[in-house]
């Protein structure tokens, strides 16, 4: 039972001292979460939009490598089938 008093206690205490300590409204402060959150989400979208970018171009190396090499192994091998190696 003493526990649940220092708990609330305490709770109480830190509240009280939050709301006398803060530095600005609770208004203000919602204003700057809103703020904060609307440039992180524009942000993240950028940063989505060049890893998609970044992706897309990877994807096209990896196949024009592929083809180089599918085409370069089918040579060899149509070279080595025939005895001219």
């Amino acid at each position: 039972m003493k526990f649940v008093a220092g708990l609330l206690l305490g709770f109480g205490l830190g509240f009280a001292a939050g709301l006398l300590f803060a530095p600005q409204s609770g208004e203000a402060t919602r204003a700057q979460l809103t703020e904060q959150g609307l440039l992180l989400r524009d942000r993240s979208l950028g940063l989505s939009q060049e890893l998609r970018q970044r992706a897309n171009e990877a994807l096209s190396q990896g196949r024009e490598i592929y083809e180089r090499t599918k085409e370069e192994l089918s040579e060899r091998y149509s070279k080595a089938k025939s005895g001219q190696l």
